[in-house]
């Protein structure tokens, strides 16, 4: 298979590509390649192919972090940082636009937010969204940064914010790396936690949404705030 960028028409060059059809027009490979480059004698298309296959996706890629990518990708120290700069932008996008956050009106609204937000993560991260009476958000706070199974999340860190910016209720997300969004016995216990806190210090806990790689879990929907004390019923 042909992937020396340069024997290509120059309209098929993704450089030339992005310029005239812009870069939705471009395969993964090809957005790789123009990232990366070439290394050593390996033309950039090659690099970006390899590094495609050895990680298995662009969410391995995402995954992956710089040195793993120099070793099992062999991309170069310069390529590799590369790749995880233009990541570590596309997350920062993606939470730039907090300002303006719509109302929230369920779990989908949860998951459409941090869903991309989340992309790449290697460990759980928990925030917390304060919302005023009407149910619009008035600050979001990252509460916490887990490891690879669990984010350690005390109610003081959730309802601390919320009683000093004196908001009316409080909203939970965070991921599940692993892409299943499943509740664990340890979710359980936390969802619980910050309810019974809520209710104490009057600053009800709405939701907790679980967010993986393309489906979500609702504390809510599933029907478990509405009922004291079942921490099992989540199917």
């Amino acid at each position: 298979m042909e992937t020396n960028i340069r024997q290509r028409a120059i309209h098929d060059r993704p450089r030339e590509k992005i310029l005239i059809f812009g870069e939705d027009d471009l395969a993964d490979d090809e957005c790789v390649a123009l990232v990366v480059g070439s290394v050593a004698a390996r033309p950039a298309l090659s690099v970006a192919r390899d590094l495609l296959d050895t990680f298995g996706s662009i969410r391995g890629l995402q995954i992956a972090d710089a040195w793993e990518l120099v070793k099992r990708g062999r991309t170069g120290a310069a390529g590799a940082a590369s790749l995880k700069a233009a990541f570590a932008l596309g997350r920062r996008a993606a939470r730039s636009t907090v300002e303006g956050f719509p109302r929230i009106r369920g779990g989908s609204d949860l998951f459409d937010r941090f869903r991309n937000r989340f992309l790449g993560a290697r460990k759980e991260v928990f925030f917390a969204i304060y919302l005023d009476g009407r149910n619009r958000p008035i600050r979001e706070e990252r509460v916490s940064e887990g490891t690879l199974n669990a984010a350690v999340v005390h109610p003081r860190e959730v309802f601390g914010p919320a009683l000093r910016i004196g908001a009316a209720s409080v909203l939970v997300v965070h991921n599940h790396p692993s892409g299943d969004p499943s509740p664990s016995a340890e979710d359980l216990a936390v969802t619980s936690r910050l309810r019974e806190t809520g209710a104490l210090v009057g600053i009800p806990l709405l939701d907790h949404c679980i967010v993986g790689d393309d489906r979500y879990f609702s504390f809510l929907e599933r029907g478990y705030m509405n009922h004291e004390g079942n921490t099992t019923n989540t199917s």
